[in-house]
């Protein structure tokens, strides 16, 4: 299994890259979003891969992050979506959007995807529902340095991390030990982070906590 290629880029298409690795030429079929994150042919890039093998043909996939792979496979794995509508919806809404259209139902999202219809979208959402959870923990995160500040609410100290998919892991991460379950902790993230794109940890638990609080 291919997992991740590293080499310089000798031909770009309008769905796909070419990279050399050591006089080895790739094929690599990427989202919209992916390659419009790529640097220029005759630059160097380093890509996660997933491989599709097929009776009469295999196939290469890039990504960028390792959360960005792990929606592809499980895009995949729902009937009626295949690597085509996978990276038209990863590229149409990227893999915090669709963690964040999963976690709180809203196939329109998903829908919005170029060749995703209603029912497919529904799918989508109704079978991903319980995994979602899991794949935005994996978060972006990095380990926290000596002078990183860290700040305690309700008893669980937590990091001030900068916004995107780490922050939201780690707001999650603290609203499991906070005893919420998965499923409601993470619809409270992708609704606050949704609100507030360019919140940090601390103010995502604030809000989250808000939000599952009880009405009345």
């Amino acid at each position: 299994m291919i997992g991740r290629l590293a080499g310089r880029i000798d031909y770009r298409a309008s769905d796909h890259v070419l990279i050399d690795v050591r006089g080895v030429g790739y094929l690599v079929y990427c989202s919209d979003r992916t390659l419009a994150a790529l640097p220029s042919v005759g630059e160097h890039t380093a890509l996660y891969t997933d491989l599709l093998v097929r009776e009469d043909n295999l196939q290469l996939f890039g990504f960028t992050t390792l959360i960005e792979k792990e929606w592809h496979r499980l895009l995949m794995s729902i009937q009626g979506v295949g690597a085509k509508a996978s990276l038209a919806i990863l590229g149409a809404l990227g893999p915090d959007g669709v963690g964040r259209a999963i976690a709180l139902g809203d196939w329109n999202a998903v829908k919005a995807a170029r060749g995703i219809g209603p029912k497919t979208a529904q799918r989508v959402v109704l079978e991903l529902k319980d995994k979602a959870p899991a794949v935005m923990a994996m978060g972006t995160a990095t380990p926290i340095s000596d002078g990183e500040v860290i700040e305690r609410i309700e008893g669980v100290k937590v990091p001030v991390a900068q916004a995107g998919s780490g922050a939201q892991a780690e707001a999650l991460s603290a609203l499991t030990n906070l005893g919420y379950a998965p499923g409601e902790a993470t619809g409270a993230v992708a609704q606050a982070a949704g609100e507030a794109p360019e919140a940090d940890t601390a103010t995502l638990i604030r809000a989250a906590l808000k939000l599952l609080a009880p009405k009345g």
